[in-house]
């Protein structure tokens, strides 16, 4: 589901316990074939720690980038697989979440029908655009389409009162996602724009226009997208969250942005009693009403035609879904070869019922032990960012007072929810598979309208328990960490402290962090948007966060192309934070009792090569670029290269000095957390 947060969500995590007493035979978790030994380790660390697993694993054609997430989500997928295919091989009652299962896995599989059904399954939504003669018929098309046309919605926490949820406007409707992708001139950017003309043409084809109508069609969308993107907020702007929040009543909404009857809007949305609601962006909405009322209608309908092309083509047959695998996989990431239809299928599932699939998942999969493990952890973390946070020689009493009363407040989600979701009222058929998805995103939509108004459940969870990943939340003060990440490199059982430190540990100290990074600090214990600092404190922690950007805004992450140290503030700041928090929580777990030398390798040096593990990966240019222009987390490689050298501890415990490329001046370093 395509829901955006006020706030990105911050993701990353996983865990296990102080130490493995009770353990036997524990190992050092480092597995020496992962490691490239001949490489300097002060010069390129990410080669030292991580050059065999990359040499291991070549990317192949199916992926753009291949890493450690992606490897464990392989395995997750097999064995997803192996659930939902034994569910898909059998009959069940219609209305069990068995047979929802597995009729829409059999759906995704069954080529011959897709083929067979062409086009006909958005022909009678297509042919309802058409037929538009005024603006209230471009209104309910925009309903229709959920939120993917001019302008998106969603129901979430209020900022400013976070324990109710509220209806809020952002910006949207571009298909290129990032308004760079629209105005920059450069010519890899150039090269995509036009790859993505090219492509918006094929698609009108197939739905059956000439070369000459596919092209007007194709100009009236880029016009229309390209007057969005120019007034979009960039990703880096989006990061405040102060810029991104406007209440408005609906009488002030409507003088606010006039030109468009916002009742009829709302009505059409499905969202009831709207009295007042956040708009995200004002300026990119202004414009999009601006668009509804200046262009000719035929341009909107083709714009409106082309939202509707783009969000089904993957679920339309094989020509189709090779047109959109040729930009969105080749020209955009740089892929060769489509994933193999099985993969989809159980992304697909995994997508519509993902907590039924998660619910099998957990049973089958996740032992009780390693949640256990982990809450334990997580508290052992808490000790250790109190005591950082306690000698911080710039924050002063009553700041450090107020961030104690945050972290120790934090809620922790770990493995899966207590309360699974109920898809009693979601229906699967065997019409067609994009009938299937158009439920189900009728369904989710219903689910999120439902909320509007209404306190925040707690409880709810952002990711399904098979996710590899894990999450921060501002507004709820909460740190998940799903089963599916609680596996190696993350976790390992059999492994000793200074692994799985340096691993989970790491980890979970970068989800507590982004409750003070530069955006997270800006929320409360309660989740609301407050500031809880003094002036002199701000205006410190402002001061060393720019040695960040500073830093990361001179990596040439490819030739010509720079990272971008704003966008990537809040994540890197969790990595420095994470790894400053788990060595000292290490450090504490190891005091009474400390680890001996394994392998060669010190019990310290462990540590920062399980967390330099945990990013190995190989990616090709074209995924670097956008991830460069979009991804608010820095590439893999400077995760490892540019995290470590703001880590004092990183330079004795490898004996890094000056005559080293990696060195940094101790003066030059981050500090913060």
């Amino acid at each position: 589901m395509n829901v955006k947060q006020i706030l990105p969500v911050a993701v990353l995590a996983v865990a296990t316990l102080t130490g493995c007493e009770g353990k036997k035979e524990m190992n050092s978790g480092i597995r020496i074939e992962n490691m490239d030994t001949t490489a300097v380790r002060g010069a390129d660390f990410y080669q030292y720690a991580c050059g065999g697993w990359m040499k291991a694993n070549p990317l192949t054609d199916e992926y753009s980038r291949f890493g450690t997430f992606d490897q464990l989500a392989e395995n997750n997928r097999e064995q997803l697989k192996g659930l939902i295919g034994e569910i898909a091989s059998a009959q069940h009652e219609q209305g069990t979440v068995a047979q929802k299962i597995g009729d829409l896995y059999n759906l995704a599989m069954d080529s011959v029908k897709r083929n067979a059904d062409g086009m006909a399954p958005i022909q009678a939504d297509l042919e309802k655009i058409i037929s538009i003669n005024d603006k209230a018929g471009i209104i309910e098309a925009m309903a229709d389409l959920s939120g993917s046309a001019y302008f998106a919605f969603y129901v979430g926490a209020d900022i400013m009162n976070s324990k109710m949820n509220i209806f809020h406007l952002y910006q949207g409707g571009i298909g290129l996602g990032e308004k760079e992708y629209y105005i920059d001139t450069d010519e890899a950017t150039t090269k995509i724009r036009e790859g993505y003309k090219a492509h918006i043409v094929k698609m009108f084809q197939l739905i059956g226009q000439d070369e000459k109508t596919a092209t007007q069609s194709m100009e009236a969308v880029m016009e229309i997208e390209t007057r969005l993107a120019q007034k979009s907020f960039s990703a880096v702007e989006q990061r405040n969250p102060a810029a991104n929040y406007h209440m408005l009543t609906l009488d002030e909404l409507k003088k606010e942005i006039p030109g468009l009857d916002w009742e009829a809007y709302l009505n059409a949305v499905g969202v009831k009693d709207v009295k007042s609601l956040n708009v995200s962006q004002i300026e990119p909405v202004k414009e999009a009403v601006a668009i509804i009322n200046e262009l000719p209608l035929d341009n909107q309908k083709a714009y409106l035609q082309w939202k509707l092309i783009d969000s089904a083509a993957g679920y339309l047959s094989d020509d189709f879904v090779a047109q959109n695998f040729d930009f969105y996989g080749k020209v955009l990431s740089g892929k060769k070869e489509d994933q193999p239809r099985w993969k989809k299928a159980v992304g697909t599932v995994n997508g519509v019922l993902g907590e039924a699939v998660g619910q099998m998942y957990v049973e089958k999969y996740f032992p009780a032990a390693a949640k256990e493990r982990m809450v334990q952890l997580v508290k052992n973390l808490q000790t250790a960012l109190g005591e950082r946070i306690q000698n911080l020689e710039w924050m002063g009493d009553s700041t450090k007072a107020k961030a104690i009363e945050k972290f120790n407040s934090f809620y922790v989600k770990v493995g899966y929810p207590d309360k699974w979701k109920d898809y009693s009222s979601l229906n699967i058929e065997k019409d067609s598979y994009w009938a299937n998805i158009k439920r189900a995103n009728d369904f989710v939509l219903a689910e999120m309208l439902a909320k509007a108004g209404k306190p925040v459940d707690i409880d709810e969870w952002h990711m399904t328990p098979q996710t590899v990943n894990a999450y921060y939340n501002p507004t709820t003060n909460e740190i998940c960490f799903p089963a599916g990440i609680l596996q190696y490199p993350f976790f390992d059982m059999n492994a000793d402290d200074a692994f799985n430190y340096g691993a989970i540990g790491v980890v979970i100290g970068h989800e507590m962090t982004h409750g003070f990074d530069d955006q997270g600090r800006q929320f409360d214990k309660e989740g609301n948007l407050k500031d809880w600092w003094t002036a002199e404190d701000a205006e410190r922690f402002t001061a060393r966060a720019q040695v960040m950007v500073d830093f990361f805004n001179n990596i040439e992450v490819l030739p010509g192309l720079n990272a971008n140290g704003q966008l990537t503030l809040g994540e890197n700041i969790a990595d420095h934070g994470g790894l400053q928090v788990a060595y000292q929580a290490f450090k504490n777990a190891t005091k009474n009792a400390p680890l001996a030398e394994e392998n060669g390798f010190t019990p310290e040096q462990r540590f920062f090569l399980a967390y330099s593990g945990v990013w190995a990966g190989n990616i090709r240019d074209e995924q670097i670029r956008v991830y460069t222009k979009s991804d608010p987390h820095s590439l893999g490689r400077w995760r490892v290269n540019g995290a470590l050298p703001h880590i004092n501890a990183w330079y004795d415990a490898f004996g890094i000095t000056e005559s080293d490329p990696m060195y940094l001046a101790l003066e030059k370093r981050v500090s913060i957390w």
